[in-house]
């Protein structure tokens, strides 16, 4: 099952922290000094912020996938799109390892 994946990059990660806390009416499911992660059901998305001194905004969008399988039907769909893909495999990001397919739309956003 894929669960929608969103990053935004905040100037201030307890003020962040706060926000959405409110808002999803959950605490993080994962904070650390400079990241948080709210894994949330409804709705089904993986809702991160963090604050390493870039731009305040949407730092990128994706998805997480429970399978093997399911990110390689995402990986021939953007194959279809016409899209530079930058594959990496278990590499360490957000405090987690996997496996990602790195693009950028058409709009500039990743």
């Amino acid at each position: 099952m894929k669960r929608f994946h969103v990053h935004v990059a905040v100037p201030d990660l307890s003020r962040g922290v706060s926000f959405y806390s409110a808002l999803f009416g959950a605490e993080p499911s994962v904070l650390k000094d400079d990241y948080a992660k709210w894994m949330l059901e409804d709705p089904r998305i993986n809702f991160a912020i963090s604050h390493r001194g870039g731009a305040g905004g949407i730092n990128h969008l994706g998805f997480q996938v429970d399978e093997p399988a399911e990110l390689d039907e995402i990986h021939a769909r953007l194959e279809k799109a016409d899209s530079q893909i930058k594959s990496e495999k278990d590499v360490s990001c957000c405090y987690a390892r996997s496996d990602k397919h790195w693009v950028t739309d058409p709009a500039g956003v990743a």
